[in-house]
């Protein structure tokens, strides 16, 4: 039968090294505790920080998307409002048309008609020429802070044709802008020209020029409305995306939360154990500890 010899010194530094490794579970449980995160640094658990790191670039970018997402609402909502509102100042010149091509009243009566139509003409420019954020929603990118330009009468586009360009979503690209002469007509036959020409209509008593400007006027809000359907049904992809970006960051949050922080109420448990056991530890060295055979001697 062998009997392996058990020496004071193999006693006490066994007894060491457990106290050692106790006192460093009981620190990584403070820490734990007092940050709140069991994943401090890198080398804490390098698999999960690298899942960390990953899930943090996922949730920016996904939190970029949102804010993109946001900014063209406001360029989307803004452009709806507009259009809402030139579809009714078309609408009511058209009406002024109507009353005007009856012929009931005087030109008394007509010259009333053609002041409000130059004041909706007036007031459609301005709509034209709403901006959100200082920029023309009907200009594109132009540099200008005016999409539509009135010289001398005559209401030019001065915008350009480019898209506005909003990234929502992975690979989903959606245009806040609308062109203006989508929803208002090119130069020279669009609605401020229809307006201008029904207003010189009603004032000269001219039927056949009031009656062609109640069939432009009837194009006119057509393509109003064609072109604010169109900006509906691109509101509608960006609300779409608004909401999984929401969805994907509060996923993405979770995830980075279950590998980064701490499980508080279990990490008080362990942390009351560990040192019940740390000082069952200390006491079973200062028992290994006692005074030796050469102690007696002495």
């Amino acid at each position: 039968m062998n009997v392996n010899r058990v020496t004071q010194s193999m006693l006490g530094d066994r007894s060491m090294a457990n106290l050692q490794s106790g006192l460093k579970r009981l620190a990584d449980l403070q820490e734990h505790l007092s940050t709140g995160r069991v994943l401090n640094r890198p080398s804490d658990n390098p698999a999960d920080a690298g899942s960390a790191m990953r899930l943090r670039s996922s949730l920016r970018a996904e939190q970029q998307h949102a804010r993109n997402a946001d900014d063209g609402l406001g360029w989307l909502n803004t452009i709806d409002s507009s259009l809402q509102t030139a579809g009714d100042s078309v609408r009511r010149a058209r009406e002024l048309a109507l009353q005007g091509a009856n012929a009931a009243g005087g030109p008394q009566a007509r010259e009333a008609l053609a002041t409000e139509v130059d004041q909706i003409r007036a007031g459609l420019l301005s709509t034209a020429n709403t901006t959100y954020l200082g920029r023309p929603v009907f200009g594109g990118t132009t540099m200008g802070n005016v999409a539509f330009t009135d010289n001398a009468g005559v209401v030019t586009f001065t915008g350009d044709s480019n898209p506005v360009n909003r990234t929502v979503a992975d690979g989903v690209v959606v245009n806040v802008a609308q062109e203006g002469t989508a929803a208002f007509g090119t130069d020279a036959d669009n609605v401020f020209a229809h307006l201008s020409a029904l207003s010189a209509a009603l004032r000269a008593g001219d039927t056949a020029g009031i009656s062609t400007g109640i069939d432009a006027l009837a194009a006119d809000e057509k393509q109003v409305v064609v072109a604010r359907a169109d900006i509906g049904a691109r509101t509608v992809r960006v609300e779409q995306a608004t909401t999984r970006a929401g969805d994907s960051e509060l996923s993405l949050t979770n995830a980075l939360a279950e590998i980064e922080n701490a499980d508080l109420p279990r990490t008080v448990v362990d942390l009351k154990m560990q040192e019940v056991a740390y000082q069952a530890s200390l006491a079973a060295t200062a028992r290994v500890l006692q005074p030796s055979l050469v102690d007696f001697l002495r």
